[in-house]
């Protein structure tokens, strides 16, 4: 190189990371669910008072302003979340084809699903709970949930007119009772473990009562839609 020259710098490769992997692209759904997801966890666990729509964006690395370009507000997103947790556990219900089923095998896989889901899903009984302190302010904003929560009564009125019919059932019961006693049991053990274990010193949703309560609540159903006589 002859003096006073300036050394030029060769041209930049792509690494082989860098070719195999191209920058991803913005997909706005994928973003919507994952709001969706954290939104749950921090409504379940402070509220709709409580929550803070910072910390949803921070956890979801996005901004305020997304979320409300999204969802309009902190109300609208609490009711997304409402609709959409109320919407998986209508979804699952259908994906049990209990139609397929005897009605008595029906019957006792929708209860088994319905104890499963709550004993799992603690958010969903949290969110239920906070709602219900709301007296149902939000959700009632939700145009799809009637329609969307009229699918699982359709169900039991189906197995319980397939029961009468071959003789299993008792043919006095109606579809919104049964669903409000199977949704009742399920619910309680988990909504109120708290009190209920301060009360009798034992937590309701243990672990080791699990099996147990399953079984109980199936036989309590059955026992209590089975013809007398039969």
């Amino acid at each position: 190189m002859k003096k006073g020259s300036r050394a030029i710098a060769p041209e930049p490769v792509d690494t082989p990371k860098e070719i195999s992997e191209p920058r991803r692209k913005y997909d706005p759904e994928e973003t919507k669910r994952n709001i969706l997801e954290v939104a749950t966890q921090e409504f379940s666990s402070m509220g709709l008072a409580g929550a803070r729509v910072d910390a949803i964006a921070e956890r979801t690395n996005t901004t305020k302003r997304m979320l409300y370009y999204y969802f309009g507000s902190k109300e609208g997103l609490y009711e997304a979340v409402l609709e959409k947790v109320y919407g998986d556990i209508r979804s699952l219900e259908q994906d049990l084809h209990v139609s397929d089923m005897s009605p008595v095998e029906g019957l006792r896989s929708l209860v088994e699903f319905t104890f499963d889901y709550h004993d799992k899903h603690r958010d969903f009984v949290r969110l239920v709970t906070i709602e219900n302190i709301h007296g149902a302010k939000y959700i009632e904003q939700v145009k799809t949930f009637k329609s969307r929560n009229a699918s699982v009564i359709r169900t039991i009125e189906d197995l319980l007119a397939r029961g009468v019919a071959s003789g299993d059932f008792r043919d006095d019961i109606d579809a919104i009772d049964l669903h409000l006693l199977i949704s009742s049991l399920c619910f309680h053990r988990i909504a109120n473990r708290h009190t209920f274990g301060t009360a009798f010193g034992r937590d309701p949703s243990h672990a080791r009562l699990r099996a147990r309560h399953r079984a109980m609540i199936v036989d309590a159903t059955l026992r209590f839609v089975k013809r007398n006589d039969a």
